[in-house]
């Protein structure tokens, strides 16, 4: 199952306790495989590589897996990882349905477990556990960024082209709720698979309801194909604005700027932030041929932070790993302040809302984000008290 230039790296790993094995179940071949795939791989081998190699005296394996976008594959291979290959934490599993299959997984073996490509806010609310952590973003992040910037600018009526499936389902229950806050209406919604080819109807029906937003629940390809299809039927054009409520730099390269110019996108982290995240982010390029978006940092940071813990703790058993996990700030160059709380939910300092420059104001390649607010991440994540989370204790 494994996939891409690490495949000889995955087949090969031996079961051994003298070994910290860390495990990647990602989408290597389908729709969200710009965002996710090859490149939250990449990112976690460079966390590996930055930290050594090795970890109290132990080399460290990353062993990697196509899921497919089926959950059932994702749990199949999660059980066969745990069970047999020794898989000491899962540090990704992109996409929320086969995420949220895993997570029960390592539940049930009491196995640390981090998403950052995952948005749904399921995983600190009723699927959460003690060694679940969400990582980089969640739906609600998202929300409080891009919906309500937009409403407080005067799009106060909404349409939303939804995903059909947990992750478009939170960005839309979400997004909704920030919209009813702020005295917005939503005017409807359609939802559609995952990998639709062709949103013609979903956008005619969002084009004749007249909402001044008409809002993208979706995600890689399909939030391309969707864009696109868009612009052929000239929403933005007659003056609706189109949001993309899981953007990606990926999607904006992928477009080219003259489509995707004005559009905004919230990401926990952007390549061209800092000295420091331009000098990673190049090296990442010349692995991947494409600057990195806020899952891949995730991922990187996730993995950097659980080596960390694993020193600090003296082995590699999941319970005291998860104890210093929680002790230590995750403070890398992407992700600084941040502290797991007893939901799971890791709260870093900030979220950022983007604008897409037009091509005039891009300097090059990759140059494509101009940052139009900064949300703490105490206001931008969901509040301790409201999550259902069982580990949350109540008053």
């Amino acid at each position: 199952m494994a996939a891409g230039p690490f495949s000889a790296r995955a087949q090969s790993v031996a079961i051994s306790d003298d070994v910290v094995r860390i495990g990647l179940i990602e989408d290597m071949a389908g729709v969200y495989a710009d965002i996710t795939g090859t490149g939250c791989v990449t990112a976690a081998q460079m966390a590996i590589d930055e930290f050594g190699g090795r970890v109290l005296g132990k080399p460290v394996e990353l062993v990697f897996a196509d899921h497919q976008n089926k959950p059932d594959v994702a749990a199949s291979i999660a059980r066969q990882w745990l069970d047999e290959r020794k898989v000491d934490a899962i540090l990704d599993v992109a996409s929320s349905s086969p995420a949220l299959a895993v997570i029960e997984i390592a539940k049930e073996k009491g196995k640390i477990i981090t998403l950052s490509s995952p948005g749904s806010t399921r995983i600190t609310n009723e699927n959460c556990g003690p060694f679940v952590v969400h990582w980089a973003y969640d739906t609600y992040a998202i929300a409080q960024s891009t919906a309500q910037a937009l409403v407080r600018q005067g799009f106060d009526t909404w349409f939303f082209v939804t995903a059909d499936y947990a992750f478009g389902h939170g960005l839309q229950e979400q997004s909704t709720r920030v919209v009813s806050e702020n005295n917005g209406r939503v005017l409807g919604s359609v939802r559609l698979p995952v990998g639709t080819a062709d949103f013609a109807s979903a956008l005619l029906r969002a084009q004749s309801s007249g909402a001044k937003v008409v809002a993208l629940a979706n995600a890689g390809t399909d939030t391309i194909n969707s864009i696109k299809q868009a612009s052929q039927f000239g929403l933005t054009q007659g003056g609706q604005k189109l949001a993309t409520l899981a953007g990606f730099i990926n999607d904006i390269h992928g477009l080219g700027l003259a489509e995707a110019q004005g559009l905004t996108i919230t990401e926990a982290s952007y390549w061209d932030s800092s000295d420091e995240t331009r000098a990673w982010s190049r090296k990442f390029f010349d692995k991947v041929k494409a600057m990195p978006n806020m899952l891949q940092t995730g991922t990187y940071s996730s993995t950097l932070h659980y080596l960390k813990a694993v020193t600090a703790a003296k082995t590699d058993a999941s319970g005291p790993v998860m104890e210093a996990m929680r002790a230590i700030p995750v403070d890398d160059i992407f992700y600084k302040n941040g502290k797991i709380r007893p939901d799971g939910r890791m709260v870093h300092d900030s979220m950022s809302l983007f604008e897409v420059k037009t091509p005039a104001e891009s300097k090059g390649p990759w140059d494509y984000y101009k940052r139009l607010a900064t949300i703490p991440g105490d206001q931008a994540f969901q509040p301790l008290p409201a999550s259902t989370c069982t580990l949350v204790r109540r008053p």
